[in-house]
Formats: C-alpha cells, structure tokens, sequence
C-alpha cells in the first residue's frame, strides 16, 4: 500500500502516539496540525472525525480514528515494518493493545478527576479499581521484554505511551521499577526520540505564537 498518509494531530494531545507509530513504520506522511477550539471543529475535519477530536489519519481512501486503531492498522497495512506478530501468534498483542485502550485508560482517566467506582459497583465497572489495572500492568510486563512477547510491536506503541504519560507527565500510575525500565527501552527507540522531539518543537512554537 503506498497510498500518501496525512496525519491530522497536535502536539499536546494523544496525536503523539499515532506519529510514534508512523515513524515506527518508516513511511513518509503529511502532517495536519489542528487547534482545539477552532479547526478541530470545522465542518471540514468534521468530516474526517465527527467528534472533532484528534488523532485521526487518512490513507487514500481510508480514514482512521483512535489511537489504539490507528497503531493497529499502520501495522496491518505496512507489514514490512515488522510491528505485530504473526495472525496465528496475536493474543497477548491485542489483549494488551486494547486492555490499555479500555480499562487503563478508564481507570487513569477516572483517578485524575477524583473519580472513584463505588465498592459495591467495582464488579460492574469494566476495569474494577485502579490497583487492580496497575497490578495486571506489573504481571504483564514481567515477562519482558515487551508486552506482547520478545519483539517489539505496535502494542508498545500504544501501551508504552500510556505508562510513560502516566508516570511521568499525569501521576497517574506509580513508578515501579518493572514499568520505569520498560518505558525506558521502549522510550530509547529512534522513532520515539524523533516523534518526540517533532511534537515537542511544534508545541514549543504554538506557545510562543499563542
């Protein structure tokens, strides 16, 4: 597939994950940078994401939302790059891939604004409590080297973002030694050093333009 990609984001939003990905796969892309109260809302992108929201990519014909969707489809439309496993061997890359996009982020997500699942309703709610989430982190990445196995995929991609975010820029996952030195090895790689340091620019010239 060879389709041109643009990638509609902004740098401080979870855009960051979806261009971790593309430079992961080597691919060129555009790039499409939105504004949160203004273009992110406009009739136009609203015809490429109705909620308005970002990230979103598009590739010929077809677009992507989610972050955890766009990180699985990158991988499927550029085999080559090496970032899922083998269609018979993806139970720990999907569990974990989309375990962070539902009870992670959920639980985190709840914990910032002070929310806390009602005992009696924890069998309800889809992650339970917190500690729970976090606990099933640590027995997920003891295995190492990486959480779906000893090759890095596009589940630490998405996954990876989660725990270096919420160790380091939410507070919302404790540092334990098992996740400090996962995200370090999954933070070391050069597509994450070169996306970073894109996003990072680009958020440093929107404030000064602000």
């Amino acid at each position: 597939m060879s389709a041109e990609i643009v990638l509609y984001t902004h740098p401080m939003s979870r855009g960051r994950i979806a261009r971790w990905m593309l430079e992961e796969t080597g691919v060129e892309y555009d790039v499409e940078i939105l504004e949160y109260a203004e273009s992110m809302k406009s009739p136009e992108y609203l015809k490429v994401n109705p909620m308005g929201k970002v990230p979103a990519i598009r590739h010929g014909e077809t677009v992507v939302t989610e972050a955890a969707a766009i990180c699985a489809y990158l991988a499927d439309a550029f085999p080559g790059a090496g970032l899922a496993p083998p269609t018979n061997a993806r139970g720990a890359y999907y569990r974990w891939l989309f375990f962070a996009a539902g009870p992670l982020e959920a639980a985190t997500f709840n914990h910032r604004l002070g929310f806390k699942v009602p005992i009696e309703q924890e069998q309800a709610a889809g992650y339970g409590t917190l500690k729970a989430v976090v606990d099933t982190l640590e027995t997920a990445l003891s295995a190492g080297p990486f959480v779906a196995g000893k090759s890095f995929s596009a589940a630490d991609v998405y996954f990876g973002s989660h725990i270096g975010w919420g160790m380091e820029m939410l507070r919302t996952i404790e540092p334990r030694p098992v996740f400090e030195e996962y995200w370090a090895r999954v933070s070391d790689r050069p597509a994450h050093v070169r996306s970073k340091t894109e996003d990072d620019n680009l958020a440093a010239t929107l404030r000064s333009n602000a």
